[in-house]
């Protein structure tokens, strides 16, 4: 199983049979702090969207999906905002990602 950091996980391009649609800026969490529901985007035309993390597939080199349709708009990501936590409010020391979502970290004294 591969561990993704955050820095890796962020620095990847969001993509669609090759073609970018954008890059990740934020990683949303469930209410626990356990499990990514979804990341936020910066998009090609600037606009911030969602992609629910059940439908996207991490590899090396990217964050691949199978169809821009996707790409939830901002709308919509601001629902998910309000229902989530960002993974920078989780305080856990050096989170990793896995393929599955799961997070792994130690909790940081706070």
């Amino acid at each position: 199983m591969r561990l993704f950091s955050v820095a890796e996980l962020l620095a990847l391009p969001v993509r669609m049979h090759g073609i970018q649609l954008g890059r990740p800026v934020d990683v949303l969490l469930d209410g626990r702090g356990e499990r990514v529901v979804g990341l936020e985007l910066v998009c090609g035309d600037g606009a911030r969207r969602f992609l629910p993390f059940a439908v996207a597939v991490l590899r090396p080199d990217e964050i691949a999906v199978e169809s821009a349709l996707m790409l939830l708009d901002e709308r919509d990501l601001a629902y998910y905002r309000a229902r989530t936590r960002s993974l920078g409010d989780a305080r856990l020391a050096d989170p990793r990602i896995d393929e599955h979502g799961l997070v792994h970290g130690t909790r940081t004294a706070a």
